[in-house]
């Protein structure tokens, strides 16, 4: 067996000119193949030589004539050649329509109710044998889910994350009012005494009345009252529609209800900051074509959306 010091004399360089001259037969023609004049090409075939222990090629008039021992060795060489030749050959590109499988992405409530039926409807038309998985996820667990490959990636307001994770910004969410005219009794847009004095209900995931709203009415000296919360997006609306009572919502969402439901939309009368929205997924993704063109879909999905429900925000295509 070859040792592993005769093994350290041999490198990819070595193993391409011995091919080379093995198609050729001629020191000429292989060393202008491979770009070498002809005394490079015959230093290397004397290190193979010694490396082998073998004179592999003789010279028979103006050509070569490989003995035994090169004959035997060429099939491997050529094997393994070609083996390196398609592992660094670039990927072809992703086939949306002759690809099955599965894409997964991780979305918060409010999102997923805005993008995820559209995006369904995309995917389905130019990738009729793929299937798509929402998973429900918060900021809180993304980036360790998506570790655990529980999605490709996940949208959401993001913390800042780990050096083996890219987080895009998507857009900028802003909050709106919504509420049911016929029940509050009130006509856009609202002063900041009748946002103060109606009665609020507020989602929230871990039983916390208390948002950046009440901040900012604190420092107007104003005091809400809220009369419900709920644990989903999803049950708001038909509260309001059962009773006098307004909710401040991301306007992405927000706008959605009010088409599906028959809401009154407004502009909150006092100034709310805005949570940005990012795209989170491993850097290990970045390039692979599946995921890349998967992240380009749902961006080009979202961004007509927004557009379509009257979101004055776009998301710029090199999140991807």
């Amino acid at each position: 067996m070859m040792n592993d010091a005769t093994l350290r004399k041999i490198d990819l360089n070595l193993l391409l000119a011995f091919s080379v001259l093995m198609q050729e037969r001629n020191v000429s023609r292989a060393a202008e193949r491979l770009l070498l004049g002809q005394p490079g090409l015959s230093a290397a075939l004397r290190r193979l030589r010694e490396a082998l222990d073998d004179e592999l090629f003789v010279r028979v008039g103006r050509g070569l004539q490989p003995t035994p021992r090169a004959l035997s060795i060429a099939p491997a060489i050529e094997d393994a050649l070609s083996g390196i030749e398609r592992a660094i050959r670039p990927q072809a590109e992703f086939d949306p329509a002759s690809w099955q499988g599965e894409f997964r992405i991780g979305m918060c409530d409010n999102l997923e109710s805005a993008f995820f039926g559209p995006f369904a409807a995309r995917l389905l038309k130019l990738s009729p044998g793929a299937r798509l998985i929402g998973i429900a996820s918060e900021k809180r667990d993304a980036a360790r889910r998506l570790d655990e490959g529980v999605f490709d990636f996940s949208v959401a307001m993001h913390d800042e994350p780990a050096s083996w994770h890219i987080r895009a910004p998507l857009f900028d969410q802003v909050s709106i009012c919504i509420y049911d005219e016929a029940q509050l009794g009130l006509k856009a847009p609202l002063s900041l005494k009748d946002f103060a004095n109606v009665a609020h209900v507020t989602v929230s995931f871990e039983d916390n009345t208390s948002t950046g709203i009440d901040m900012a009415l604190n420092r107007t000296g104003d005091v809400r009252q809220v009369v419900a919360t709920v644990p989903r997006f999803s049950a708001l609306p038909m509260v309001l529609k059962a009773m006098p009572a307004i909710a401040t919502v991301p306007e992405s969402i927000g706008r959605c209800m009010a088409q599906l439901h028959g809401l009154m939309l407004c502009e909150p009368p006092l100034s709310l900051p805005a949570d940005p929205v990012t795209m989170l997924y491993r850097r290990v993704d970045q390039t692979d074509g599946r995921a890349r063109w998967f992240r380009r879909l749902f961006i080009d999905v979202a961004n007509k959306a927004l557009e379509a429900s009257g979101c004055c925000v776009s998301i710029p295509r090199a999140a991807a």
